[in-house]
């Protein structure tokens, strides 16, 4: 049994790029004295482009179906994981564990979103057709 399968190795490896390309981006520009959330926003967008991109191309390997039905899915789903499901564990860790260092309700709230956009990416966004079986050969029709 494997412990963790190609693809989720490459997410796990796009997702460390695409974290490293808004973080330090963000780091960059707020240094070079760009607002702090006009600096978030272009090193988040920077940071999702490169993650559609590199999941859809290097992650998933998604050769088929519409871009466009892909980016808004895409979109769709990291927007809600990130601004719905990582906000409401966090709430939930910090009500469960009142007191808990700041970063405790936060790395929970990732690690949980990390699963939900692997799923939703794997199983809605980039998802494969199946492979159309080959065509079993015409049978002769005796006409004994």
């Amino acid at each position: 049994m494997k412990l963790i399968t190609g693809t989720q190795l490459r997410f796990g490896i796009v997702g460390i790029a695409n974290t490293l390309v808004d973080a330090l981006g963000y780091a960059l520009l707020f240094s070079a004295g760009v607002p702090l959330f006009v600096a978030n926003f272009i090193s988040t967008s920077a940071g999702m482009l490169l993650s559609f991109t590199l999941n859809r191309n290097f992650t998933f390997r998604s050769r088929e179906g519409s871009v466009r039905k892909q980016i808004l899915l895409f979109f769709a789903v990291t927007a809600f994981g990130l601004w719905v499901v990582q906000a409401l564990v966090i709430f939930a860790v910090t009500k469960a564990f009142p007191g808990v260092h700041v970063l405790v309700p936060k790395f929970a709230g990732i690690a949980v979103g990390l699963v939900w956009n692997y799923l939703l990416y794997n199983k809605i966004v980039f998802r494969q057709t199946a492979p159309l079986a080959p065509a079993e050969p015409a049978r002769e029709v005796s006409h004994d």
